[in-house]
């Protein structure tokens, strides 16, 4: 999932995306996806140094990030991540962001070496299906305390 090329920070210009902690690490994505959720709880227990916030596409927040960067937040096949005022989409955030949180994750970075749009075609196939294979279920329902830490939004 490509994003439009925008400048460092360039929504602290855009009156659609409130103001928010940018020295740290923002992960948005779907409320309501059983994958989603899964994923939230596991960066909540990998981030020992308290470096990442979580918020949802069905927040201001996530809905103002979303459509800054030219992705529709009512498509839950939608997962953004923002570090140091640049933005990556899909399966590239997770690429960028696991490998932060645990050393256990850095052969993630090999992906990397696929063609991106071999990566977006992935990432698509998970996300388009994630319902279907993962369930539902809601980022916000019954966080633990870990969790609730990092929900912003």
């Amino acid at each position: 999932m490509r994003l439009a090329s925008l400048p460092p920070y360039s929504w602290r210009a855009d009156p659609r995306v409130p103001v928010f902690d940018e020295t740290r690490i923002l992960v948005v994505m779907d409320g309501d996806c059983g994958l989603c959720s899964a994923t939230a709880r596991r960066i909540a227990r990998l981030d020992k140094a308290d470096r990442v916030r979580i918020c949802t596409t069905q927040t201001t927040l996530g809905q103002g990030l979303m459509r800054h960067f030219g992705l529709d937040p009512d498509n839950p096949d939608s997962w953004l991540m923002v570090q140091d005022g640049r933005a990556r989409a899909g399966l590239d955030g997770a690429i960028q962001l696991f490998p932060q949180l645990h050393a256990g994750y850095a052969p993630l970075k090999a992906l990397c070496l696929l063609p991106a749009p071999l990566r977006d075609w992935l990432y698509a196939r998970v996300a388009r299906n994630r319902y279907r294979i993962f369930g539902r279920g809601q980022v916000c329902a019954l966080p633990d305390e870990a969790l609730r830490r990092k929900l912003i939004g």
